[in-house]
Formats: structure tokens, sequence, C-alpha cells
């Protein structure tokens, strides 16, 4: 009953402007509090800052890991607004706790990556709403939100700290997270169709489309969703790292000011918009899916290699410009995945690459630290070191950001199996289990929704992804 009372409590009909909303209310308000975490983590933790960082983020991704496939399955059976609801409450439910209690604060924190899927059934909302041919751009919409939803918090936030305090920052942020709780409660429809949802009630999922584990073994029987979550993992993997260390890195290292820290979060931001909607757009149409995850693993490794060689400002703002344009490769591998995924399945996959996403959150910032740690790179202090006198400057100079040089080793990685994920020649043709090709040689219909509602044996439903190389 009360999953059909959230149902109801809606506004017209579902839309990617929804998802984007959502995206961006939620990441804005933690973007808010980039600076006041930073502050927060050094007095609770000061001997070990960014070793107690790690460790949080670990048990945040790892439990993300574990969750991501169980909320994304249930969202394919009970609809995407109800879990859409519980991600973003629970997400957002640590805020207020950071100038309450900070230990508190901290444990909440750890514990939401159970529902920090918010991208897991955002993406198959957008997939039940969209066509296979919008999808892409859509996706990179979305992608570009986050990115927008960063181009302006931190700076507002280390700004509004400064000035007022970091009580006011995390009240702001609070308030901007219970609006957007409010937004997905009264605002957002469900975007599943009903015949699809009804149909699934009696027919309830079982315990290995939950485990995570098993869905990883599933994934191994279907090559091209192997290859997929391979170059997810190892190009997801130094970039999560570098979002947790990087900006005092810059600080720190490379000397940056908190207003150039803010200019560069900015740019980047912008870049990454453009990047996302218009770049990926014309790249998908012009080269195709594949060849747009190529170069936006090229763009990546470029842009490692720069920052772990860059020792002067200007080095990092034109790797700046780089990450930018590296930021496609995500929104076009979600294409990629969703176009030659079952329509009742979008759910169960993205959750599982956004879960691959969740444990790379968690041993990304683990690495760099670890790496930072083993070439006395230390990123303890708050604020920028003038005069560093560490003793291994000399080697620093050399190779001033070892963990970036390791990411981009990683991406090298991520190239050569992407290189094996078979091409897309005939997207129109969804092959993606025998209950489609049933329904095409029955002559079931256009493949819309009511036809993705008949219940299917397990066989029927893998692999997950269609063998596109056939």
């Amino acid at each position: 009953m009360l999953i059909k009372h959230i149902r109801q409590r809606s506004v017209g009909r579902a839309k990617v402007a929804h998802a984007v909303v959502v995206i961006f209310m939620e990441f804005f308000a933690w973007g808010l509090l980039t600076t006041p975490m930073l502050t927060v983590l050094h007095v609770t933790f000061p001997q070990h800052t960014f070793l107690m960082n790690g460790l949080i983020q670990g048990v945040k991704g790892l439990l993300s890991f574990m969750s991501a496939p169980l909320i994304g399955a249930l969202s394919d059976v009970w609809g995407r607004k109800s879990f859409l609801l519980l991600t973003v409450f629970f997400t957002c439910a640590p805020i207020p706790l950071m100038r309450i209690s900070p230990w508190w604060f901290f444990a909440l924190m750890s514990v939401s990556g159970l529902f920090s899927v918010t991208f897991s059934v955002i993406f198959a909302y957008v997939a039940d709403i969209t066509e296979e041919h919008e999808r892409s751009t859509a996706y990179g919409l979305v992608s570009a939100t986050f990115a927008a939803s960063l181009v302006t918090s931190p700076a507002i936030g280390a700004f509004l700290s400064v000035r007022y305090g970091d009580s006011l920052v995390v009240l702001l942020a609070t308030i901007i997270a219970v609006a957007d709780i409010l937004f997905v409660l009264l605002v957002v429809p469900e975007s599943l169709p009903d015949k699809m949802r009804l149909s699934s009630w009696g027919f309830p999922i079982s315990w290995e489309q939950a485990d995570p584990f098993a869905s990883l073994r599933k994934v191994g029987k279907d090559s091209t969703v192997l290859l997929i979550c391979v170059t997810v993992f190892l190009s997801y993997l130094p970039e999560a790292g570098q979002y947790s260390s990087f900006f005092l890195y810059l600080g720190q290292v490379i000397n940056f000011s908190s207003e150039a820290i803010a200019g560069f979060i900015a740019m980047v931001g912008i870049l990454s918009i453009i990047a996302q909607t218009l770049l990926l757009s014309v790249l998908m149409k012009r080269i195709g899916n594949k060849s747009t995850v190529l170069l936006g693993l090229g763009f990546q490794l470029f842009q490692l290699a720069w920052y772990g060689f860059g020792s002067e400002p200007w080095m990092m703002w034109a790797a700046g410009t780089v990450a930018a344009m590296s930021s496609i490769t995500f929104p076009a591998v979600s294409a990629l995945v969703s176009r030659c995924t079952d329509h009742d399945q979008q759910g169960a996959v993205q959750g599982m690459i956004t879960g691959i996403r969740g444990l790379c959150n968690g041993l990304g910032p683990a690495m760099f630290g670890f790496i930072f740690f083993l070439f006395n790179v230390e990123l303890k202090e708050m604020s920028p070191v003038p005069n560093p006198i560490t003793p291994g400057t000399e080697e620093k100079s050399a190779i001033p950001g070892p963990p970036f040089l390791f990411g981009a080793c990683t991406v090298v990685l991520a190239l050569l199996v992407a290189v094996f994920i078979p091409a897309q020649h005939a997207p129109a043709v969804k092959t993606c289990s025998t209950r489609v090709l049933t329904e095409a040689v029955s002559g079931g219909g256009g493949g819309g929704p009511e036809n993705s509602s008949v219940p299917v044996s397990d066989e029927d439903n893998e692999p997950l992804l269609q063998d596109s190389s056939l």
C-alpha cells in the first residue's frame, strides 16, 4: 500500500528532466560540503586523515557494491520511484549529522553505502522513458548534470564556510537534500510501465538476482558484458581515487590557492557539461558507441599521465581540459549497455555497473592514499604548504603525482580490454534474450513495454547482453 501511495503522488509524465533535477540537487548538496568535509575529517582524525577517509569510503563503496544489484532488480519489479526515494533519502541522511556528531556522521555515511546507488536507479529510469537512439544523449545529459552540480557548489560552500562558518553550509546542504527528497516524493512520476510492473508482482526476484557475486558469475557467461564490466573497473578505479585527493594535491603539491581550486572545478565542470551533451551526441552519431568509449579512455589516459608528470599550474589547467573530455566515457558505456539489454533487466544490469563503480569508490581512495604514502607525498595538512621540507623533494619534482601514473597504467589495460568489445553493427536488431526472438518470430509487435512483461525462464534471461559478435 505504501509503494502504491508513493507512486500516485506525482505530477505529469515521466521525463528525463525529472532525473536531471534529482541528480543535480543530490550532488549539489554534497558539493557544498567539500570544504567542511575536509575540516571535519582533519579535526576528527588529526593523525591519519586520509587513511580514515579511505577506510570510510572503502566501507561505503563495498556496501554499495553489495546492494546495487538487489536495488536494481527490485526496481525492475516494484518500480523506480520507490527506490529512487529510498536511495536519495539514505544518501542525504548523514548531512545534518556533520555538525551534530561527526562520529555518527561518518558512521552513517559508511552505512549509507547500502543505498548510495542513485545513479543505478536513475539510468534505469531514463531507459524506461527513452528510445534506444535517444539514450546516449539522455545519459550524457544526466552525467553532465553531475558535473554541473560541481561547477559552483564547492566554491559556494568554501565562500560561505569562510564568511559564515561551516554550520551555515551544513544547514544549506540539509535544506537542499530535503527539497530533493520532497521533489521525488511529490513530483517525480513512476517510469516503469504499468503492465510490466503489475505482471512482475507474481514473479518475485530470487536470491541469485540480488547476490552481487552471483551476478558477477553470470556476467562471465556473456563475453560482451564481461568486457564492459572489466573496462568500467579499470577506468573508474583511478577516477575514484583521483576525486578523493586531487583538490588537496592541487593545493599542497602544485600550490594552488583556494580560489584557483574553485576556478579549476568550475572550468572542468563547464567543459564536462559541453562534452557530455554536445560532443557526446555528435561522436555517437559519427563514430559509433564503441569508438566513443575508446576515445574517452584515450582522453583519460592522456589526462592522468599529464597529472602525474605535471609540476606547474598551467599543466594542471591544460590537463583539466582533457579530463573534461574524458567524461564522455561512462555515459557512452551506459548507452552501450542499455541498447543491448532486455527492457525488464535495465535496473539489474545498470545496478551491476553501478555496483562495480561503488567498489572502485572504496578501492580507489585507499589505493591513491597508499601510493602517496609510499612515495612520501604527505596529504595530511588542510592548507597548501609553500615550502615543503620533506626529504623526498627531489624525487617528487621528477614524478610529482605517482598515483596518477599508476592510474594511467590501469587505463591502458582498460583500453586493451575495450578494443575487444564487439561493435554494434546492427543496433536495430534486439537479440538480448530468447524471449525477444520468440516474439519477433510470432509477430509479437514493436517490442514495447507490453511485450516485455511476459514472464520468462532463467535460461531466457541469460546472457544479459546480446552476443553482438554474431
